[in-house]
């Protein structure tokens, strides 16, 4: 599909690889272009490649990753660009993936950019738009998770924290990329693509595209923290609360297993009121441990009533 822009001054040709005769359809095709046609179908990642030999002649291409699946690491989208002073080049892309891409106010847009540099960086602005309406979609899961937390911390929790921090990674893997390109089309073009109004768009979009990636690693880091402090003072309390009640409960162990014994001569059977005093002393043992480790204060927060609103009950 052809497109022509800005009074005809540059074309957009959207390709399909499945289409024949592709060179037919975009005439003036360079060497270089012919080249990066035919390795398109191994191209399956993110890469960038330029030719900056001649001024005025100057070529970019390459791939970008603009899906990628949580679940399966080849369920991902590629779409490939090359790129000069007069005409843009794109091949599979699909737009019906980027939900929250309005395609026809971004053909708009198109019309007002004066060169197909321009075009490509509108194009840019529009994918990492879509990433942004992603990312505050994954603020939403991030903010439940940590009322989860703060209610049961369990497995099942830490597997979506864990699930939430490798979407995040996703996430970065796929702006990080396009932020090389946007930089990398200085280096192609020269200092002057900085000066239009696209440009600064698409450079502050995925300035606030990092930095929320960034500011939601350091709360997932932050969550991971508060979730091994919540899970070790937990493990700690429930250790603490089995030594006590082993130790409350050894002289009665201990008295049970002397009583216990067969041997021919034991005087306490004998005894009348053999099975009160051994009841007794077993009653009195525990409860002298109990109000020394009390005393000692070693008994800590076990008896203590919990608060609802804590995060350690």
């Amino acid at each position: 599909m052809k497109h022509t822009f800005h009074s005809s001054q540059w074309k957009w040709y959207e390709l399909n690889l499945d289409d024949g005769n592709i060179e037919e359809k975009v005439p003036n095709m360079d060497t270089i272009c012919k080249e990066w046609l035919k390795n398109l179908s191994k191209d399956q990642t993110n890469a960038i490649d330029m030719d900056t030999g001649t001024e005025g002649k100057e070529a970019f291409w390459g791939s970008l990753v603009y899906m990628q699946s949580a679940k399966e690491e080849e369920d991902k989208s590629v779409f490939h660009f090359y790129l000069t002073r007069e005409q843009l080049i794109t091949a599979h892309i699909d737009f019906l993936k980027l939900d929250h891409v309005n395609v026809k106010a971004m053909r708009e847009k198109m019309h007002e950019a004066q060169n197909p540099i321009e075009g490509f960086l509108i194009l840019v602005s529009h994918i990492t738009s879509h990433f942004l309406k992603k990312i505050d979609a994954f603020e939403l899961e991030l903010h439940d998770l940590f009322w989860k937390i703060k209610k049961r911390n369990n497995i099942k929790i830490l597997d979506r924290v864990a699930r939430a921090d490798q979407e995040l990674l996703i996430w970065k893997n796929l702006i990080v990329p396009a932020v090389e390109i946007r930089m990398a089309l200085k280096e192609a073009f020269g200092e002057d693509v900085t000066e239009g109004k696209q440009y600064r768009l698409a450079k502050n979009r995925l300035e606030r595209a990092m930095f929320l990636v960034r500011a939601y690693e350091e709360e997932i880091d932050s969550l991971l923290d508060f979730e091994n402090l919540v899970s070790a003072h937990r493990g700690n309390e429930i250790t603490k609360t089995l030594t006590v009640i082993t130790t409350l409960f050894a002289p009665a162990t201990v008295l049970g297993a002397v009583w216990g014994m067969n041997f021919k001569h034991m005087p306490e059977l004998e005894w009348k009121l053999g099975y009160l005093l051994a009841g007794g002393l077993m009653i009195i043992s525990t409860l002298a441990i109990y109000f020394y480790l009390r005393r000692k204060g070693w008994m800590g927060d076990i008896l203590s009533t919990k608060s609802k609103k804590s995060f350690f009950q």
